[in-house]
């Protein structure tokens, strides 16, 4: 016995419903499971059900439905989509397979022209071997105060796997990674944003910034009104893609709870909470990790790293640990003249200076949160000029980044 063609309808009105219900009951092997003139809810229904198909009627104004089924594409691309209308146009047609649809079927239902489609609908589901899809390690670096050094953090991090890696500039407002990876961005989340609905491995790669073998970098918009059009929504979509296209994504969010850095944690695998030994980034912690209770991450999800840490910091670990309720996984020492070099040089201390106790510990982190960590003698060389081809190139007001960006 073959498995029933589920269908949910979007209908533009009451006797379009009507229509289409009749012709849809007549046919045994089609299950109806919902439908109506709600597309909010409809969309909802469809996503949660998963149906063989759905039927998208097309009205008087049928840009609405084009988007509803650009939508659906994206998100249920197992479902087959059939649009329908009465006395449609041929452009309005073509617009509707442009968008996503299948098939097209002439309102009033004509019993044969639905048997064919059925009989499409079927091959095209029995036929579909649909290959498994790839879904790399998300991993954020955050931290609820500045100047913690999670771009620092995250920066290297990323340049220390062995495999495919994108790091993801989520300070949409004034995001700086490419200072730290030595590269001027061509392209942004705002271009990635825009092309979300086609996004596939090749125009990935053309809006991502390589930065060697293993690394790419989605940096942040240039201008802030692009970063302003930007919607968590669109965010969620484009991380998912990126997780589809690489084995690691390692993402660099704002320091604060807004919408878009909740979609990008809310996605994260692992949450690394960044953290210097100072009272305020202390009570900075403490708040994210209630913050976080409150969300219901469970607590597995989200590791505790000490950045700048130094034996002569007067306060005790154990208290610290005590007052957080979690234990440190990783202590990243304190040497500032070394940091400070590799952002100037626009290389990853990793890479820059691979045999540093900082670099040491930072491959370690990695390697307790199941990065995969390529070995030293892989990790390139460094870049030198960077810091004075970037003076040449900034105008002087925004030379004070090189001497205060450990972010």
């Amino acid at each position: 016995m073959t498995e029933p063609i589920s269908v949910v309808v979007l209908s533009t009105g009451l006797e379009n419903f009507k229509d289409i219900r009749r012709a849809l009951t007549a046919e045994s092997r089609v299950q109806l499971l919902a439908g109506g003139n709600d597309a909010d809810q409809l969309y909802e229904e469809i996503v949660r059900l998963k149906p063989t198909a759905a039927i998208i009627a097309l009205g008087p104004n049928s840009d609405n439905a084009v988007r509803f089924i650009e939508r659906l594409k994206l998100e249920c691309p197992n479902t087959a989509l059939i649009s329908a209308a009465q006395n449609a146009s041929p452009e309005m047609i073509l617009n509707s397979l442009r968008a996503g649809a299948r098939e097209f079927l002439r309102l009033p239902i004509i019993a044969d022209e639905l048997r064919t489609v059925l009989d499409r609908i079927s091959e095209f589901t029995t036929n579909k071997v649909e290959a498994p899809k790839k879904k790399g390690r998300m991993v954020a670096v955050f931290s609820s105060k500045g100047g913690c050094g999670t771009s620092f953090m995250a920066t290297n991090l990323a340049a220390a796997t062995s495999s495919k890696t994108v790091v993801v500039d989520l300070n949409l407002q004034a995001g700086d990674l490419p200072l730290f990876l030595g590269m001027e961005a061509k392209y942004s989340m705002a271009d990635m944003v825009e092309k979300r609905q086609r996004l596939d491995g090749e125009l990935i790669n053309s809006l991502l910034t390589q930065h060697s073998q293993n690394l790419w970098l989605l940096a942040a918009p240039r201008e802030a009104d692009s970063a302003d059009e930007i919607e968590p929504q669109h965010v969620f979509e484009v991380l998912q893609k990126l997780r589809e296209h690489f084995d690691y994504v390692v993402l660099d969010p704002q320091h604060t709870f807004d919408s878009i850095t909740l979609a990008a944690l809310d996605q994260s695998d692992e949450i690394i909470l960044v953290l210097t030994l100072d009272i305020p980034a202390i009570r900075s912690t403490q708040r994210a990790l209630e913050i976080f209770d409150r969300l219901g991450y469970p607590r597995t999800k989200v590791r505790i790293v000490v950045n700048r840490w130094s034996k002569q910091i007067d306060l005790d670990l154990r208290q610290v640990e005590k007052f957080l309720g979690e234990p440190c996984i990783g202590f990243v020492p304190s040497d500032y003249q070394t940091a400070v070099n590799s952002i100037n040089l626009g290389t990853p201390l990793v890479q820059a200076e691979p045999t540093s106790k900082i670099a040491a510990e930072i491959r370690r982190i990695a390697e307790t949160i199941s990065l995969g960590v390529a070995p030293i003698e892989q990790v390139g060389g460094q870049r030198k000029g960077f810091l004075s081809s970037l003076l040449k190139k900034q105008p002087a007001q925004r030379q004070f980044k090189l001497q205060t960006s450990m972010e």
